[in-house]
């Protein structure tokens, strides 16, 4: 009986830590949508801090913005024209998240 415990004890042990392994460390400094901020705006530092960003381009208030169905997520994009002919469709937007405003600046704009 006491050999089956140890292997109960051992196998869920080893599940645990499996799982811990597999999901990053979350603390609340950071953002919902696991994108990182810069920590320091530098000239030339945008290319490096780019991210890609996933879902369909709408309107919303007469503005376009881009919808992420996997998270939910809505986002403006400070470059309206760029947008513009992609409205209804699925891209990728690739730009930096200003996390205060949920504003992408637009780096590129692609068909999904």
């Amino acid at each position: 009986m006491k050999k089956l415990y140890l292997v109960v004890c051992l196998l869920t042990l080893g599940v645990v830590v499996g799982f811990a392994r597999l999901t990053p460390a979350r603390t609340d400094s950071q953002p919902t949508t696991a994108i990182s901020q810069p920590s320091s705006a530098q000239p030339g530092d945008e290319a490096q801090d780019a991210k890609t960003f996933v879902g369909q381009i709408t309107q919303s208030n007469g503005q376009y913005v881009l919808k992420d169905r996997a998270s939910k997520a809505t986002f403006l994009l400070d470059d309206q024209e760029k947008a513009k002919p992609f409205e209804g469709k699925n891209v990728k937007v690739i730009g930096t998240l200003d996390a205060a405003s949920n504003t992408i600046h637009v780096m590129d704009i692609q068909a999904a």
